[in-house]
């Protein structure tokens, strides 16, 4: 999940200290979720991803690449 806000900001084209001053997220938070420290709540990366992607800040797209265990939220599970 680290990788996401890693891969999310770099997307953006901006280091750590522009993206959590841009996104009002403190940078030792950031650090701790892109060095797998602590990890974001998934809620917390859809709501980056869509609010980089509604101001137009995505330059690259991401590499989201699932990791094991992931399921999209449109996906059931039983």
């Amino acid at each position: 999940m680290e990788n996401k806000i890693r891969a999310l900001r770099e997307s953006t084209g901006m280091n750590r200290k522009d993206f959590c001053a841009f996104m009002n997220i403190p940078y030792r938070t950031v650090t701790d979720w892109e060095l797998g420290n602590r990890h974001a709540p998934e809620y917390i990366i859809r709501l980056l991803e869509y609010y980089l992607r509604h101001e137009n800040m995505i330059k690259t797209e991401p590499d989201c690449t699932p990791e094991k265990g992931d399921v999209p939220p449109y996906e059931k599970t039983d």
